[in-house]
């Protein structure tokens, strides 16, 4: 296991940044961390780097325990802040050999493990330039390489791509996949098509809380799959039809334009009802004019689970001001 986290909370006074949450992350995974602004992803990773304490439960880092052999956790973590802090008036290869020194990094392969993260984060051609000259592309591949130096069991990046462009944004997808070849990261952002593009398992953290911990390849099993469908027709007897289709689960509808009406509808199981879709519309007479297999994305499930929380803190809320 080189992420454990156990039941555990952080309070800034009355508030509750993060709420009794627990997860683990196996050897070898890259896992997506989300979560909307202030869910608790970056109080999460600072107590898991030893930047903050927690104020209850554990965390292990590499079977480290983060607050009673902190040292022992930084030497097994590459951690990538999301503002990184470089000094700008250092040389990248000169700031990689001093952060390299800090980490303790034997003097023998020190050379070597300096050349060997310029190249994985393809900094080389920059390796002599003024870090204040550099653009925040190659600035978050210089902080990518400083996590590197000391060749760390687990990399936890934070927003590693906010504010670069979309090249830019690409090339540090790339050069996460192939870090995890070796590496187990933890990798936090708010664009959720990075998340699918690169990442194996996701977990959402809403208000302090897990609300979300699956792998990726569940999230595409057709069992959540749905037809989409626009017909010209009465919309009751229409949406009835389609209800007693075998395997249909239910059938949501809205109008649309030129008469036609759209219906989600959702399945049971592993069928696909595109045909019978089409022979019932043929059968009635009615016009179809779309019919799309659709699987739900990363992005509706998020968005379920996060309007869901905030439905349910609402609603505690008023409960609670009702009593008073």
């Amino acid at each position: 296991m080189m992420i454990q986290v156990d039941r555990l909370s952080k309070h800034y006074g009355p508030v509750i940044a993060v709420n009794d949450i627990s997860f683990q992350v196996q050897r070898g995974e890259i896992v997506g961390f989300l979560g909307l602004n202030g869910a608790g992803k970056t109080t999460t990773m600072r107590i898991l780097t030893t930047w903050l304490p927690a104020t209850s439960g554990i965390a292990k880092v590499a079977g480290h325990d983060v607050m009673t052999d902190s040292m022992a956790v930084r030497r097994n973590i590459g951690y990538l802040p999301e503002s990184v802090p470089l000094y700008p008036e250092m040389r990248v290869e000169e700031y990689l050999e001093y952060r390299a020194r800090l980490k303790g990094v034997d003097r023998a392969i020190r050379l070597t493990r300096i050349e060997d993260a310029l190249n994985r984060c393809r900094i080389r051609e920059v390796r002599r330039r003024l870090i204040g000259t550099l653009s925040k592309g190659y600035r978050q591949r210089v902080g990518l390489a400083d996590a590197l130096t000391h060749d760390p069991k687990i990399l936890i990046l934070d927003e590693p791509t906010s504010g670069l462009d979309p090249l830019q944004i690409q090339e540090t997808l790339h050069m996460i996949q192939d870090l995890a070849e070796e590496h187990t990261i933890l990798f936090s952002t708010h664009i959720l098509s990075e998340v699918e593009a690169v990442c194996e398992r996701v977990i959402v953290i809403h208000s302090g809380r897990i609300a979300f911990d699956r792998p990726m390849t569940e999230l595409t099993n057709v069992e959540d799959a749905e037809v989409l469908a626009e017909i010209k027709g009465p919309a009751d007897a229409v949406a009835a039809e389609l209800k007693s289709l075998e395997g249909v689960r239910g059938v949501k509808s809205h109008a649309t334009d030129g008469g036609f009406a759209s219906f989600e509808i959702r399945v049971s199981g592993k069928r696909d009802v595109r045909e019978a879709v089409f022979q019932a519309a043929s059968r009635k007479g009615w016009s179809l004019r779309r019919l799309e297999h659709r699987r739900r994305s990363l992005f509706d499930y998020f968005s379920k689970v996060t309007m869901q929380g905030d439905a349910a803190v609402a609603g505690t809320s008023s409960r609670e001001n009702s009593s008073a």
